[in-house]
């Protein structure tokens, strides 16, 4: 099983580090000081097994815990003995270490993710790919705020910010249009400007250069225009 350790302590890391290292049943992959690297660490690599400290500067343990679409299985490491109650709730954590940790705790609690396994119900699995699909999940203010991308219905880029706007909220995100337009679905968003990217089911009005989207006069390039009349059901 492939390990990683979230831990804001560096004695902390070191020690559960130690203990994996001794255990012949997990590996070792990474260590991580905050909960944003390991997130970030995560959408690209696929881990079996997370040790995870409760409390972390900016980000609880459980906080990350709700970040993640399909979360590993997770040993909670932590000094505090209060949230054993709360731990329990999520499916995804097999066991709560209380520190400071013993090499044969650590080892037990090892075991039982090795022989936890999951519910395997296939409308489940479908059910939770789907709503993962509809997901996204941008950094504001260092926290993760989750939008669901079908209420999405305009981006636009303002300088080394993009905005985001929602049938419920809008959002001012450090990034580009195209970081955004990579994690869009293709067959729903459309780069109709340098400047726009916009939800081409909820368009209203096209006229000339413009799409009317809400409320909004969006402008169309000249370039975009012939794909973009391609992608509607024009009768």
């Amino acid at each position: 099983m492939k390990c990683i350790i979230i831990d804001d302590e560096e004695m902390a890391r070191t020690i559960i580090e130690q203990f994996i290292k001794k255990n012949p049943h997990i590996e070792f992959v990474g260590e991580f000081s905050n909960a944003m690297q390991a997130f970030k660490f995560l959408q690209q690599e696929t881990i079996d097994l997370i040790f995870l400290d409760i409390h972390m500067p900016d980000f609880t343990g459980f906080d990350f815990i709700q970040t993640l679409k399909n979360p590993p299985n997770i040993i909670l490491t932590t000094s505090d003995r209060n949230f054993a109650i709360e731990a329990f709730e999520y499916d995804c954590i097999v066991d709560y270490i209380v520190k400071p940790v013993s090499q044969e705790r650590f080892d037990k609690a090892v075991q039982k993710a090795l022989n936890f396994k999951a519910p395997e119900n296939p409308q489940d699995i479908t059910t939770s790919i789907n709503k993962a699909e509809n997901d996204l999940y941008v950094n504001i203010d260092r926290r993760l705020i989750k939008i669901d991308i079908p209420t999405i219905y305009l981006i636009e880029a303002k300088g080394d910010y993009i905005l985001i706007k929602t049938s419920e909220k809008n959002y001012t995100v450090h990034s580009t249009l195209k970081k955004i337009e990579e994690k869009l679905p293709e067959n729903v968003f459309f780069k109709i400007h340098r400047s726009y990217i916009i939800n081409t089911q909820k368009i209203i009005d096209i006229e000339d250069n413009s799409v009317l989207i809400e409320k909004f006069v969006v402008p169309v390039s000249r370039n975009n225009k012939p794909e973009l009349l391609k992608r509607l059901n024009l009768l």
